[in-house]
């Protein structure tokens, strides 16, 4: 038997299934003695990977989600104070210095209270359409499609029954890539989170929302404002997270102007007549292991 108890929002877009999955993972692999975890202090990598693996299996044939493995590694092979580095074709991690607190910075998250689910088909439809991309320019994955060669990519896909579907899929997956390994070059630098430096990491987020909002179409209006109102209101950057179509945004702020962001965002969501959404701050911490 086991009971749950949880704080991370249902349908959120905050991996809330992970959560559960990896949680109980921990779980399991602690009360069978498989010894694949490891501890939050010292965790065995090969082993959590295959957690993951088996976590990704549960959301997929359980769940009926057909997603990949990002919210499982992030769950189980994080390291406090880092971001983490994901390569989806092999499974490599790296841990990416993003010490916040220590830049007296924060991560607000913007649960938009819009409702979030990648069991309703757009999510899958999203991801058809990369598959679709991919076999008619003769890749495996979309991520095999270097950047200086999309302008080639795209002047191909042009000829496809569903040209403009294919182009501006493979657009943003291949331009959000470009941004992801943009954004790790600079926080691995050696500088601290400022000045030039920070407002990069903000113009990188800012331009992965735009993306995500015109060339995947998986933003919502709940999303786009409470972007558009933290930016407004000071945040270095702002964008969607998690699977689209409602869920949340996190917006790059410095700590002091956590409070004047969140009332900006809730203002502006009563002058939009949307529900009220909610706040946390997230923070770059250890992976899911035993609390006590």
């Amino acid at each position: 038997d086991a009971a749950l108890v949880s704080c991370v929002p249902l349908g959120g877009g905050l991996s809330s299934s992970a959560a559960l999955e990896c949680s109980a993972a921990v779980a399991i692999d602690e009360v069978a003695g498989l010894g694949l975890a490891g501890t939050p202090e010292e965790p065995d990598d090969a082993g959590r990977a295959r957690l993951v693996t088996n976590c990704v299996r549960t959301e997929n044939e359980m769940a009926g989600a057909p997603t990949g493995g990002m919210d499982q590694s992030a769950s189980l092979r994080c390291r406090e104070g880092h971001a983490l580095e994901l390569d989806c074709r092999d499974g490599s991690v790296t841990h990416v210095p993003f010490d916040l607190a220590a830049e007296d910075l924060a991560l607000l998250v913007i649960d938009t209270k819009a409702k979030h689910s990648l069991d309703d088909g757009q999510y899958g439809a999203r991801r058809a359409a990369c598959e679709r991309a991919a076999q008619f320019l003769g890749v495996e994955l979309l991520a095999d499609i270097a950047i200086e060669d999309l302008p080639q990519a795209l002047e191909r896909l042009s000829s496809a029954d569903d040209a403009d579907e294919l182009v501006k899929r493979t657009r943003h997956v291949v331009t959000e890539i470009d941004r992801t390994r943009k954004l790790v070059e600079l926080l691995q630098d050696g500088r601290p989170l400022r000045g030039e430096k920070l407002a990069e990491a903000g113009r990188l987020m800012d331009a992965s929302h735009e993306s995500l909002r015109v060339d995947y179409e998986c933003t919502c209006p709940e999303l786009d404002v409470a972007v558009e109102a933290a930016r407004a209101a000071g945040a270095h950057g702002a964008r969607m997270t998690g699977g689209g179509f409602g869920g949340s945004a996190i917006a790059l702020v410095d700590a002091k102007a956590v409070h004047a962001v969140a009332a900006a965002v809730a203002q502006a969501y009563e002058r939009e007549g949307f529900n009220p959404p909610a706040f946390l701050d997230a923070v770059p911490a250890a992976p899911a292991g035993r609390l006590a």
